[in-house]
This record gives C-alpha cells, sequence and structure tokens, in this order.
C-alpha cells in the first residue's frame, strides 16, 4: 500500500481524485485492512496545514486526540481525554473518530457546540453541517464553532458502549436574545440531540427536555441528564 502525504489542499484533492482512501490514525481501518486485505493507495492528511488548525473556534481533523487542550471548549476536550487509552489518544484523529467511528466519542460535543463541518471531496473543499458529514462521509478538513458560554460532559462507566451526555450553554445573537441550552447524548449507538431556550432556571429547561427525545431516555439516563443541566445552568449563571 502506498501512503500518500498531502502538504496542500490541492494535493490532496488530487489524490482524492485519483482514488487514494483516506485514512487518519488507522487505528479503525487497521485491523478491516489486515482481515479484508490493503487498498494500493492510501491519502494522510496530517501534513496538510487546514487540516491541523488547533484553537479560535476551530479544530483539523488530522489533530490528534492527546493534543485537544484548553484551547477548544471544555464539552470537545473532555469528550477527547476520555477517548481510549493514552496509546489510543496518541493515533487516533478528530476526522477518524467522528466520520470512520461507529462510537463517535466525539459527536455529542460538535452536536451542542452546533458545528459546522470543512470537508474535501474530489471537485474541492466545502462547508457542510454535520447531518451531512455523517450521512455521506466526506473527507474531514476540520470543525468550527461559536464559543459557548459554557460547557459540560459526563461520561458515564459501565457497560459495552458508556452512556455520554454533552451540554453547552449559548448566547444568542442581538439585543435582548435569549440563551440556549443544547444538550445531546450517546445511548448505546443511537446519538440524541436537542436545543432549549434557558433563562427560565433548571426546572422549566428539564420540564421541555421531558417533552423531547430526552424524555425517550431510561430512568438513569434521565437522572444523568438532570444532573448535567442543572450542573451546567448553575454555571453559565455565573457567567
Amino acid at each position: 500500500m502506498l501512503l500518500r502525504l498531502p502538504t496542500s489542499l490541492p494535493e490532496a484533492q488530487r489524490c482524492l481524485a485519483e482514488g487514494a482512501i483516506p485514512v487518519g490514525g488507522a487505528t479503525l481501518v487497521w485491523a478491516a485492512w489486515q482481515r479484508d486485505g490493503f487498498p494500493d493507495e492510501a491519502v494522510s492528511l496530517r501534513e496538510v496545514p487546514e487540516a491541523n488548525v488547533l484553537g479560535a473556534g476551530e479544530l483539523g481533523g488530522a489533530v490528534l486526540l492527546h493534543r485537544i487542550d484548553e484551547r477548544v471548549p471544555e464539552v470537545l476536550r473532555r469528550a477527547a481525554a476520555g477517548v481510549g487509552t493514552g496509546a489510543v489518544r496518541r493515533t487516533a484523529t478528530v476526522g477518524g473518530n467522528i466520520v470512520g467511528s461507529t462510537l463517535r466519542c466525539l459527536l455529542p460535543a460538535a452536536l451542542v457546540l452546533d458545528a459546522r463541518a470543512r470537508v474535501l471531496a474530489a471537485e474541492g473543499p466545502f462547508e457542510t453541517d454535520l447531518a451531512e458529514l455523517l450521512a455521506k462521509k466526506p473527507l474531514l478538513l476540520s470543525l468550527s464553532w461559536r464559543e459557548p458560554v459554557v460547557s459540560g460532559y459526563r461520561k458515564v462507566p459501565g457497560g459495552e458502549i458508556p452512556f455520554v451526555v454533552a451540554t453547552a450553554v449559548h448566547a444568542s445573537a442581538g439585543a435582548g436574545a435569549r440563551r440556549v441550552l443544547r444538550i445531546a447524548v450517546r445511548d448505546g449507538y443511537e446519538f440524541l440531540s436537542e436545543g432549549v431556550p434557558c433563562d427560565a432556571g433548571a426546572d422549566a429547561v428539564l420540564d421541555e427536555l421531558s417533552r423531547t427525545s430526552m424524555g425517550t431516555l431510561s430512568a438513569e439516563g434521565r437522572a444523568v441528564v438532570r444532573e448535567q443541566v442543572a450542573s451546567v445552568l448553575e454555571r453559565a449563571g455565573e457567567r
């Protein structure tokens, strides 16, 4: 297998057009390739500057998980820190986790940040939302978002797939704008995401959330949601 390492977007675009298979940190695809056979050519974005941005509301798809630090919101930083072992985090990439993984440990954090994706196809780079990113699985160049007021993350130990709750409070644009709470959970292989106004306090927010997809969670899941919502709203009240 030839691993191509382009150093620019036009070069990476040519690799895709010529049929090279995208590979992140190879933590997920290596075993499948060993079983099913290696492609003739693969392409990595680890030398492309646009895929290695970190900070100022942007995170590159080629960034290794162990590099994610205080330059990104708490919810994203804690989600990355909870992926696998230290050895995995030193190899796995943002793009590989969100696009290539079935667990998608960073996805709840990206959802509550209302992130947008910049992706690369054989036709060139373009911007899209997370729904299209997951449906069509193009090559992720970077994620971008508007900085939240405050955010939070909880991964519940136990079970084959740990239950995850991510939260973020955002200030809407414009004069007299209301704050909005965004919440996302990973329940097994299912991801749920909701957004509700949160100026009326935790009780009102939880009551409204109970009438959304969050109300379909198990009693244990709803308890974790209640705890996380109360915590993030309390911290938001201090900002």
